[in-house]
């Protein structure tokens, strides 16, 4: 029986983090795929396990794919040999099960805008690693201590269409698993009707006051307890290191390796705070139109991104963002403005933008109709709480028939995150960094049974596991750059997260 997207509008208006604070925060599987806390356009969705929802998790060195049911009283759990390409099979394979042809015409893109009332898009949600990214290049990649894939099977959400201020309850009817020992229409009635119930008791309540207290944030219990009020941040590559490893960049790209390198660091933190009172605080101090809260068990990813990765329309349009060159905010007008022109007008952060825009360009060429790949908006730039970013759009269309997971594989991971050319920009970093990226650099977001996809890229994120907190920060090197603007530059990005965690910002010189 093909599978049917059933919707329930509910009454009124409520912010997404409200229903979140009121009914997901204790939620060991849920995702939040999060517009804004002040989005006037595009979508939220929020959406936790249940007791037919499906867990797949992936392991590159080992060589496994995991599939388990978290939220059932004694769900199987199911692992198998597999190589990276089984990964996006599986995933592949799921949306590919017939569906009836329901869908409104609507952009479903989180963090678009949006014409008309969309179905929602329900699928598998979730995030791909930068070492999974490594093994689908063919290049070597780091262990992790983090699923290198994690993906939840999502057929029963909240929808927020922030323009017209609706929210809907959006489930799948029929196709259910066959060894699911739940009868799943019932359930998701009966979850659309607890759900309503919820949403009728918070219309009318006044809004929490905001900040959200936080409770400090205490070792993992892993660690000693600290005697310090600050929690120690340890960064991977010091700032003297750090120098050492531009350098070698650059002279990698003087003999011709490579045009650009995008190296990076990373800060591990003694934490273990809350995580959805973590994720909310990030929030806030930190608004975008990118961010995600993605909780899967003891791994949690709280994303301020603001890199749209890959979008794929339900009729095929491709996009890309890639974003390439960075000025730090500043609290004068004058001197704000200063810097935006000084970003603009820079001959390094233009051509460091430029490479990966002619990278993701050949990325997207490869699943293309001959002909489509464009670009509408070049170097244009986007202004977010912390920082200037310089920011591209390219564009195309699917060649059929191939699919949304199509485009992941050919330009996953992002050039913007690789450098160029990417096969020698991923074996030269390899072989730097000294450790593994984990999620940090690699994509989160959803593909969805309508064929529709959107992916953020893994930056301005924290990664909360069971022996603390991670960080991730670096920044593109050309033969122009300037290795003491480079650290500065990652201490920009990596200052919000640390202040979330109450971490000292400092890097060791």
């Amino acid at each position: 029986m093909p599978r049917r997207t059933r919707r329930r509008r509910l009454d009124g208006w409520l912010d997404p983090h409200l229903l979140f604070r009121a009914h997901f925060t204790d939620a060991t599987h849920v995702v939040w795929l999060d517009g804004g806390s002040d989005a006037t356009s595009g979508l939220s969705v929020i959406a936790s396990a249940h007791a037919g929802s499906e867990l797949l998790t992936a392991d590159v060195s080992a060589g496994t794919i995991t599939r388990s049911r978290p939220a059932a009283s004694a769900g199987p759990v199911l692992s198998r040999t597999a190589t990276v390409g089984d990964v996006f099979d599986v995933l592949a394979e799921r949306l590919a099960e017939p569906r009836a042809d329901d869908a409104e015409d609507a952009d479903d893109r989180v963090g678009s805008e949006t014409a008309g009332a969309p179905a929602g898009p329900l699928g598998w949600y979730g995030w791909f690693g930068y070492e999974l990214g490594a093994a689908l290049v063919g290049v070597p990649a780091a262990e992790t201590e983090t699923p290198d894939a994690a993906f939840l099977w999502v057929d029963r959400a909240i929808v927020f269409d922030h323009r017209a201020r609706t929210a809907d309850l959006v489930w799948l009817e029929g196709g259910a698993d066959v060894d699911a020992d739940v009868d799943a229409d019932g359930e998701a009635a009966a979850w659309a009707l607890d759900l309503a119930a919820v949403w009728d008791g918070l219309r009318g309540r006044p809004e929490p006051a905001e900040p959200l207290e936080t409770r400090p944030a205490e070792p993992p219990a892993s660690a000693r307890p600290s005697r310090s009020a600050v929690p120690m941040a340890r960064w991977r590559h010091d700032a003297a290191t750090y120098t050492r490893l531009i350098d070698a960049c650059q002279q990698a790209i003087h003999r011709g390796d490579a045009y650009q390198l995008c190296l990076t660091n990373r800060v591990d933190v003694d934490v273990a705070p809350d995580p959805a009172r973590t994720y909310l605080a990030l929030r806030r101090s930190s608004p975008t139109h990118h961010g995600g809260y993605l909780r899967f068990g003891e791994h949690a990813l709280l994303s301020a991104s603001p890199e749209l990765f890959l979008h794929v329309s339900r009729d095929g349009v491709v996009s890309t963002k890639p974003m390439k060159g960075t000025r730090p905010r500043h609290a004068d007008p004058e001197q704000d403005r200063r810097l935006r022109r000084e970003l603009e007008e820079s001959d390094k952060e233009r051509a460091e933008n430029l490479m990966i825009v002619d990278l993701m360009r050949n990325d997207l060429g490869r699943i293309a109709e001959l002909g489509t790949v464009r670009v509408p908006s070049l170097l244009a730039v986007e202004e977010y709480p912390h920082v200037h970013q310089l920011v591209s759009t390219v564009r195309a269309r699917l060649r059929h028939p191939l699919t949304a997971v199509d485009a992941v594989r050919s330009a996953f991971p992002a050039g913007s995150m690789t450098g160029a050319p990417k096969h020698s920009a991923m074996r030269i970093l390899h072989a730097l960094e000294g450790g593994p990226r984990g999620v940090y650099s690699g994509a989160f977001g959803y593909l969805a049974v309508d064929g529709s996809l959107d992916l953020a890229m893994v930056i301005r994120s924290i990664l909360l596991g069971p022996t603390g907190a991670s960080i991730g920060t670096g920044g593109g090197i050309t033969a122009l750059s300037v290795a003491s603007e480079e650290v500065e530059e990652t201490r920009i990005k990596a200052r919000a997260l640390l202040a979330v965690l109450g971490a000292a910002t400092a890097q060791p010189e």
